[in-house]
């Protein structure tokens, strides 16, 4: 789910990358970014509108808590809100993520507009709502944007939770999440037989199994998509390594190759967030911005995938 792979830069080569991207080297959009707002696309259920890019927080924010490690992941949340980002992904599955988020959102600026997201991952009705209040007191927040079952885990159970506590306002949506195209067949059950808002899952240009029926049917059930592992944590750029960008990308305000993966996959209709994850700033930057500018069309996306199947 990070670019955190793909390579890293000195500080000239930092420099350069931000003012190709239009912003400062503190993570401020100077130009076109700047005089524009980036993409966002509604939610089915409501009509909210996030924007395109969010935040995940796998691996990335599962660290300690010495004043280094806080130093730096503030610095990466200050870049995601200066350059638009409200939605961000986490889960009691990722170590200290929830704790670690908590203790930073509160230090950070721009973030009145924070959408959280956060899982329940465990068996039992009981266990289940003690696993969501410790999750609300760890992230500092008196209402969770969106609960989603994780990885289908005791989904059933956890379903009459969750429109429980979406009736008394202690969740605003419900959502259901996987990263194994295996549990497809599983998820579409639930899409089309329970009134749930997100559903989570991979997908990304070289993993596009989510075309065949999970994205349709968000389509026609009006069920607003989250995509993880946009980069299939990294693969896609080892993919690419030593390959130029073609120049055609240009004409959809794309100037990276994590810009080209992440501009493929929040451009298909059905698509309504991507959460990239990252601890360095030059990528968060980088991937913020992918959500600026022109989006591919149909054509265009059908070129970028022949373009990565090539190399």
């Amino acid at each position: 789910m990070s670019n955190d792979n793909n390579g890293s830069l000195s500080r000239r080569g930092f420099i350069q990358l931000l003012g190709m991207l239009g912003v400062s080297a503190g993570g401020l959009p100077l130009t076109a970014a700047a005089s524009t707002a980036m993409l966002k696309k509604a939610i089915p259920s409501s009509g909210q509108q996030i924007p395109v890019i969010g935040m995940g927080s796998s691996r990335t924010f599962d660290t300690g808590s010495d004043t280094e490690s806080y130093a730096r992941l503030t610095e990466v949340l200050q870049a995601f809100f200066d350059q638009g980002g409200t939605v961000i992904d986490t889960s009691p599955m990722y170590g200290r993520s929830e704790q670690v988020l908590g203790d930073l959102l509160v230090t950070v600026r721009n973030r009145e507009s924070l959408f959280m997201a956060t899982k329940v991952w465990t068996e039992g009705r009981d266990d289940g709502i003690a696993q969501m209040k410790e999750s609300m007191r760890l992230l500092r927040v008196p209402v969770i944007d969106l609960m989603q079952i994780h990885n289908l885990l005791d989904w059933r159970v956890h379903m009459e939770t969750l429109m429980e506590w979406k009736k008394k306002g202690l969740i605003r949506y419900i959502g259901i999440t996987t990263h194994r195209g295996f549990d497809h067949d599983q998820l579409a059950y639930v899409m089309e037989n329970h009134p749930i808002d997100f559903v989570q899952l991979s997908y990304s240009i070289a993993n596009r199994k989510a075309e065949q029926r999970i994205l349709p049917l968000a389509s026609e059930r009006g069920i607003a998509t989250m995509i993880n592992r946009p980069f299939m944590r990294g693969s896609l750029f080892q993919h690419v390594k030593g390959q130029s960008l073609p120049a055609w990308a240009k004409e959809f305000d794309c100037h990276s190759w994590a810009q080209f993966f992440l501009k493929f996959v929040v451009s298909h209709p059905a698509v309504t967030c991507s959460i990239p994850a990252t601890s360095k700033v030059h990528h968060m930057v980088d991937n913020m911005t992918a959500g600026y500018g022109r989006m591919p069309d149909e054509r265009e996306r059908k070129r970028m995938f022949e373009y990565y199947t090539s190399i």
